[in-house]
């Protein structure tokens, strides 16, 4: 029996390895596999992501500070993080094969970043207690911790990316600097002589710096990295990694019945209520329907592979309620008339006349309102949107029509009223002729406006391209905190270097140290003469601002040479650098993949499994569609004959759709393109080779026309 609890466990923890794709290597001991349990339990994930915040925060109170507190106190929170961060990395390694352990470079570099911080902690402490400044270097590496502990497996997959990618384009930047500093040696060595002044006076080409950086600005533009190849690769990897972890939970589970082996029902239920023990009855009837497909009392191997699929697939239940009025009136809400009316609501020309009205309607909202014409006519567009509403309300359960996941009845519904409420208090003022509001009148105005959205609403294509750009969101996550992690280095490096040598005073003082940002190294540049002074990098929100000025290449020649003057012309390395990175690197590899991204979520449509859910729920007659939640009427009666049936009463009264799009991320998508090439009884490649796996190994070694077509 203890042995049976155990494989029980271990099997659960490959399957919800499988279901969100972690791939860490862990002990297979009864206490390893209790451990790992608790690793991956959501609050210690979450407290790892608190002291993550804290670390990263304490930047905002450190000198330069935009929130100032002593050092004792940033020192101790730092040292409380550290010890948090050492904790986790000794709990890992209570969870992982030693030899596992001490090769990955995440856990290496997450103990050189503890010790560093450390030794920079202790050296800036005892300098600081004689009065001698130094230098934090250690907090330019604190987004190593984000980077590198599990729970950032997406963003450390980010950076995976652009690594492999720099091998790449490494010869076309390095053909493209060698050209830079030909370039410029002939500018230094043609014009250097000739006397030519800027605008403000300064001479042009002193000197082989300041030559390449005028030449680099002159750089707009820059090819995407083909970072989609890479991309595919690490998916790739996880499509093989997510079939070994499910084949190895079937091989624990299996027993053979007749000539295959299979896994029990009465051994599945169990893996399933380990794994998500908060599922309802109903709803681990319906996935056993899906996964027993003949009732034969267990699942066979290529049912059980696709049990992290069903998982991932979020089914909700619903309760169906009778309209209010046919509960208080029934004889009138059941008469014909009743009933015409709710058909004619129910029908698509309904919504059609109604998009119709909405495109007059925005002819009269780009003519001229003065003519009382136009304004009679919004009242009259406005009286329609509103018997609009209370027809679907009449026709449509209301707490189904208003239900939680119902955004655009809520959007529709709020933008009428309050566009009612602002037409009556505009119409209100302007009749008692004492003023118009010109506040009220904009805000009319901008709900008009806002009333226009309502054709997505209707128009099936801008629907799916709504829905395509929330799924997509996870992957801009994931490059937004890529992005963040930069930006949080070159800022403390930019504190470091350039903290007070620019100051902001405020417009109205005139005094000459004011004018010249409080250092006249600045006198008469263009940065002083445009007040640049709010640029600076005295402390990390200012220091982010200017790094997205940067980003969007906003003055950045302007930037660049103001923070030149105050330090070396050698600083514009710094601003040359953080462009390279961000805006030729980072930038254009998120454009390129949330394009990419955007094109596969938009084109690929349901997976075999949630097609296999829906076709099971109709079967089974407890279906029901998004159109028919709104009106609170199932699609189907239950199926009598099967009433008698043990499991069926599991399911009586249940009603359900698939509810979430969690399932349809991009990387889920990318996925199962790969899964979809894996034959159910092949076993896959070894653990090594899937490690091993190299872009190029994703398009045939030798194309020729006949495999390209």
């Amino acid at each position: 029996m203890w042995r049976w609890k155990t494989d029980l466990l271990l099997a659960a923890a490959y399957v919800s390895d499988a279901q969100y794709n972690r791939n860490v290597p862990f002990e297979t001991s009864p206490q390893a596999i209790r451990l790992y349990y608790f690793y991956n339990h959501w609050t210690m994930q979450a407290a790892t992501y608190f002291f993550i915040c804290v670390d990263l925060s304490l930047a905002l109170f450190e000198e330069p500070a935009l929130f100032p507190l002593p050092f004792l106190a940033t020192s101790i929170a730092e040292v409380l993080c550290l010890t948090a961060f050492f904790g986790r990395l000794v709990h890992f390694a209570k969870v992982t094969p030693q030899m596992v352990f001490w090769k990955d470079t995440k856990n290496i570099c997450i103990m050189v970043t503890i010790v560093l911080t450390l030794v920079d902690l202790i050296l800036y402490g005892s300098l600081e207690a004689v009065n001698i400044r130094s230098v934090r270097w250690s907090r330019a590496l604190r987004p190593v911790f984000l980077i590198n502990f599990p729970e950032s497996r997406q963003i450390r997959r980010a950076f995976r990316s652009i690594r492999n990618t720099l091998p790449d384009i490494l010869y076309v930047f390095l053909l493209f600097t060698f050209s830079m500093l030909v370039f410029s040696l002939m500018a230094l060595k043609l014009f250097g002589d000739r006397g030519l002044k800027t605008a403000e006076g300064s001479p042009y080409f002193e000197n082989i710096l300041e030559v390449v950086f005028e030449l680099y600005v002159l750089v707009t533009t820059a090819n995407s990295p083909d970072i989609i190849d890479f991309s595919l690769n690490e998916i790739r990897k996880l499509a093989y990694l997510k079939r070994r972890k499910m084949i190895e939970a079937f091989n624990i589970l299996k027993v053979k019945v007749g000539p295959e082996f299979v896994v029990g029902e009465a051994r599945w239920r169990r893996l399933v209520h380990s794994v998500a023990p908060d599922m309802s009855l109903g709803h681990l009837e319906l996935l056993l329907r899906i996964s027993d497909e003949g009732q034969t009392g267990h699942v066979d191997k290529m049912n059980f592979l696709r049990l992290a699929d069903l998982l991932n697939i979020q089914v909700v239940t619903i309760n169906i309620k009778r309209h209010p009025l046919e509960a208080w009136v029934p004889r009138l809400y059941q008469s014909s008339a009743s009933l015409l009316v709710q058909k004619v609501v129910r029908h698509r020309i309904f919504v059609w006349a109604f998009d119709v009205i909405i495109l007059i309607n925005a002819i009269f909202i780009a003519l001229d309102e003065k003519n009382p014409f136009i304004s009679y006519a919004e009242w009259l567009f406005l009286s329609l949107y509103v018997i609009e509403i209370l027809l679907k309300l009449y026709t449509y359960e209301p707490r189904a029509y208003f239900g939680r996941k119902q955004f655009w009845n809520w959007f529709d519904t709020l933008i009428i009223i309050a566009a009612l409420v602002a037409t009556v208090a505009n119409a209100t003022i302007q009749s008692a002729r004492k003023y118009n509001s010109q506040q009220i009148l904009d805000i009319v105005l901008i709900l008009r406006i806002l009333r226009l959205l309502r054709v997505i609403i209707s128009v099936q294509r801008f629907r799916v391209i709504v829905t395509t750009l929330i799924n997509i969101g996870p992957t801009m996550l994931t490059f937004g905190g890529l992005v963040f992690v930069v930006y949080y280095a070159f800022a403390i490096v930019g504190m470091e270097v350039f903290h007070g040598k620019v100051q902001f005073f405020d417009p109205n003082f005139t005094t000459p140290h004011a004018l010249v940002c409080g250092n006249p190294a600045l006198q008469g540049s263009a940065f002083s003469r445009a007040r640049y002074c709010k640029n600076n990098f005295n402390d990390l929100a200012s220091s982010f601002v200017v790094l997205m000025e940067l980003t969007v290449v906003n003055h950045v020649l302007l930037l660049a040479d103001g923070f030149a003057l105050v330090t070396h012309q050698a600083a514009k390395l710094y601003f040359i650098l953080f462009h390279i990175v961000v805006v030729i690197l980072i930038v254009n590899i998120f454009i390129a993949f949330i394009l990419e991204a955007f094109f596969v979520a938009y084109s690929l449509e349901k997976s075999e499994v949630e097609t296999a859910i829906e076709k099971k729920i109709q079967e089974l007659g407890v279906g029901i569609q998004e159109e028919e939640v709104q009106e609170g009427k199932p699609t189907d009666d239950v199926d009598a004959k099967d009433r008698g049936d043990n499991k069926r009463k599991a399911l009586e009264g249940l009603y359900c759709r698939i509810a979430s799009k969690k399932y349809r991320t991009v990387d889920t998508l990318l996925q199962r393109m790969f899964e979809s090439e894996i034959a159910p009884e092949e076993e896959g490649p070894s653990l090594d080779e899937i490690l091993n796996f190299s872009p190029s190994d994703i398009y045939p070694k030798n194309p020729n026309f006949e495999n390209s077509a």
